[in-house]
């Protein structure tokens, strides 16, 4: 089955965009229903501003669109680079000239007031926001990172957790990129899904229904199947949001652990101390780029200090 809704652009529809941005996505087309597991299994970076019609048992491997150019870094260090970046809805900008960098294998914060356009930045960097302006390139020296994989990880009140599908079903839609016209699975798929599960912890539970889950368990879930997927650069949405005591270390001691792996973790937060205790870069938005670089350096209370004289800097 296939729902019967585009959220690209058309071709004839491009003379229309801003001539300096190279976004796969109309300024007018509001962003898909969130709430639908479907969605959050089927989208990928758009490949053109070809129409694009999502699919439940569908991830199409594509190239990244123009806006997303492989290109060597300043630094070879750096795997994605923002340029001038700016959002808007409508006649308000939700990002306004943001030029940062994130570093190869780090784990980047982005954090920020509600409102900061954080989650729009994340969003702009999967491809789903038109940019006013700027550019986003993705890439560096590193031969593994030639063609970099994306994956995404929604905020857990986004998903419909109701939606009847396995924790084995959820990792398998990781491996459908890679798969044939008839899409079946091969013996690495097999395999792949296999590690993903092992790795998170999911092997015992691979039979379960979501829904059963616990929260940690659920953004486990999610996690494997961007490993499985063969993902190298994780954008996180409020990964924290919502979870108990327990959870919350369970999934710091998992992104830690990724560090250690030189996977690269970009994730949208509010908790300032839990920044600090796991993320070795951040950036702070308030729609313009407040400050960015190591976490120790843009949370110290000095700096909150010069743009909220009285936050309290725990």
């Amino acid at each position: 089955m296939v729902l019967q809704h585009s959220v690209f652009r058309s071709a004839d529809q491009s003379a229309t965009h801003t001539p300096h941005v190279t976004s796969p996505l109309s300024p007018s087309t509001p962003p898909p229903n969130l709430r639908s597991l479907r969605y959050l299994l089927s989208v990928r970076i758009p490949s053109s501003h070809r129409p694009f019609h999502l699919s439940p048992f569908r991830l199409p491997l594509t190239p990244l669109p123009s806006a997303f150019r492989l290109s060597p870094p300043l630094h070879q260090h750096d795997i994605i680079r923002l340029q001038d970046v700016t959002v808007a809805y409508g006649h308000n900008l939700a990002v306004d000239g943001v030029t940062a960098q994130i570093p190869c294998g780090s784990l980047t914060a982005i954090l920020g007031p509600n409102g900061a356009g954080k989650s729009t930045l994340l969003r702009a960097m999967l491809g789903w926001m038109p940019l006013t302006r700027g550019e986003i390139r993705i890439g560096d020296s590193h031969p593994q990172h030639a063609l970099p994989r994306l994956a995404y990880l929604p905020q857990r009140l986004d998903v419909d957790w109701d939606f009847p599908i396995t924790v084995r079903g959820v990792v398998e839609q990781g491996r459908y990129p890679a798969l044939g016209a008839f899409r079946r699975f091969r013996p690495i798929d097999h395999e792949l899904v296999d590690r993903a599960l092992a790795e998170m912890k999911l092997t015992e539970l691979q039979h379960r229904q979501i829904r059963a889950l616990s929260g940690g368990q659920q953004q486990r879930v999610f996690l494997a199947r961007a490993l499985a997927q063969g993902a190298d650069i994780f954008l996180l949405d409020e990964p924290f949001a919502g979870l108990d005591a327990p959870s919350t270390a369970e999934l710091a001691a998992v992104l830690k652990s990724w560090e250690q792996l030189h996977r690269t973790v970009v994730a949208v937060l509010h908790d300032l101390p839990l920044a600090r205790r796991i993320f070795s870069h951040a950036l702070r938005l308030d729609t313009r780029l407040l400050a960015a670089g190591p976490t120790a350096e843009v949370l110290a209370p000095a700096r909150l200090a010069q743009f909220y004289p009285a936050a309290n800097a725990d």
